[in-house]
């Protein structure tokens, strides 16, 4: 137990991050800067999860915008993955969820790259799911039992909330560190009782589980989880312009799921490699804002005034401090420095 639940240091998790983006650059895109004919790159990070950021690689919507770049979509499986990629410095964008978001900023050196849009919030798209033969009927009686999740993410935060709701510590089940394919094999294989994940992992689990809780659930009681985007620190210096292009693409990309729900549907299930019903399904399960809800007091705010986004991430790392997952909270003023928020909310017009 205490080993599964050891924190890698950086050194480790840059050693991890190397291998990362060997990986990120050789295999992200089928043609290089140079025969392309295009001098600049622009290196982004994706979930295969449903999200506004399908659409906008689907649909191409940044090499539209951004023709002197070669734009490669890197495909992760975890927020810890994409940390370790930004330590290696083989990323200029991502997708990550804010539990890892707040780890990235913790601690006396931070990552080098800040939150600067707002991609969707957890909702039914992230549960908590028990082997239905064991008759487990809620969170608490998972004690004793073993419990997967991949660490460092969102859904091991809201595990870890779950957990802590139903009057139970970590150290009362046995956790296991797994990615969502790894998940789903073990769950095939039956070495792990329950699992808190998301989709599509978490689809094929319903199949034979009882769903316990979700993060729509444990958001609505004070502890929301969301997928952010975040940019590294030398493309805000380098070409903030850039920033600005990508945000309007992700703001077109979010418009486009509620004015065109059906190309949306589609754009999912052909990057997804899934049918247009399975698509549909779970974009139903999130929860996805309007542009101008992102850059609202609600959500990320403005550059003169930071939204609730700012406590959601403080309020995440000190629960993280709390449960022992990282050795102390991010203070207040390194969240704030940590958001990117200038051009907002003219930036998404």
């Amino acid at each position: 137990m205490a080993s599964s639940l050891s924190r890698p240091s950086r050194r480790l998790l840059l050693a991890g991050a190397l291998g990362t983006a060997a990986l990120a650059v050789t295999g992200c895109s089928s043609s290089s800067d140079a025969s392309s004919g295009k001098s600049k790159r622009l290196r982004i990070g994706y979930f295969a999860f449903p999200s506004g950021d399908l659409l906008v690689k689907h649909r191409k919507l940044l090499d539209k915008a951004l023709p002197d770049y070669s734009v490669s979509w890197v495909k992760f499986d975890s927020g810890a993955s994409v940390n370790q990629a930004f330590l290696g410095k083989s990323l200029d964008i991502a997708a990550l969820g804010s539990s890892p978001f707040a780890r990235g900023i913790s601690g006396s050196s931070p990552i080098p790259y800040k939150v600067a849009f707002v991609l969707d919030v957890a909702g039914e798209n992230e549960a908590l799911v028990a082997r239905r033969k064991l008759g487990i009927k809620d969170v608490a009686g998972l004690k004793g039992h073993t419990v997967a999740t991949p660490f460092a993410s969102t859904s091991h935060y809201s595990l870890l909330a779950a957990l802590d709701k139903a009057g139970l510590k970590a150290s009362d089940v046995k956790l296991v560190d797994l990615q969502p394919q790894a998940i789903l094999a073990a769950w095939q294989r039956g070495d792990i009782d329950a699992a808190y994940v998301w989709l599509p992992t978490l689809d094929e689990l319903r199949r034979t589980g009882t769903q316990l809780t979700s993060s729509k659930e444990i958001g609505a009681g004070g502890k929301p989880t969301l997928d952010l985007a975040v940019v590294s620190d030398d493309l805000i210096a380098k070409d903030p312009k850039v920033i600005d292009a990508w945000r309007k693409a992700e703001a077109e990309a979010l418009r486009l799921l509620k004015s065109d729900p059906d190309g949306a549907v589609e754009d999912v299930a052909a990057e997804l490699g899934i049918s247009t019903a399975d698509a549909k399904a779970q974009l139903a399960q999130g929860v996805f804002l309007t542009p101008e809800q992102v850059a609202s007091a609600d959500w990320l705010g403005t550059e003169d005034h930071p939204g609730k986004l700012l406590d959601y991430v403080i309020d995440t790392g000190r629960f993280l401090a709390g449960q022992k997952q990282i050795d102390a909270a991010p203070t207040e003023r390194a969240v704030r420095s940590a958001f990117y928020l200038k051009g907002l909310p003219d930036g998404l017009k």
